[in-house]
């Protein structure tokens, strides 16, 4: 059975940072694409930011562009969401999300996705 399991959020003042992990078990980590969404109190759940199965494509949401970095360490099963320059618009619980297909890209849609995290909560203060 695949679990995903996501750690590393918190409080942060704005203009802080966090990195969140998400440890992935009961599928081939090494060849999934990865994901990263957020869903605000009241709002739809959005991309943040994805990575091809090789490690070698990634994508962004438009809104952090430039502050957020994912990386993948297949030997540690774990997929990572470096947050920079955070501010309150980015307050909301961060899922990870696994492909339900082998040798996927970076894809930006939740429907490419089969399994997701049960969440962490990151909240920037102002």
């Amino acid at each position: 059975q695949v679990q995903l399991v996501e750690s590393g959020g918190g409080l942060v003042q704005a203009g802080g940072s966090l990195r969140l992990s998400c440890v992935a078990s009961g599928l081939p980590f090494s060849i999934n694409a990865m994901g990263w969404f957020r869903q605000a109190p009241g709002k739809e759940r959005e991309f943040v930011g994805a990575i091809s199965w090789s490690g070698g494509s990634t994508s962004y949401a438009g809104s952090v562009k430039g502050r957020f970095t994912i990386s993948r360490d297949n030997a540690k099963s774990t997929v990572y969401l470096h947050m920079n320059r955070l501010n309150p618009a980015d307050t909301a619980v961060y899922y990870c999300a696994a492909d339900r297909n082998p040798f996927g890209s970076a894809y930006t849609s939740s429907a490419e996705y089969a399994y997701w995290g049960q969440g962490t909560q990151v909240t920037v203060s102002s």
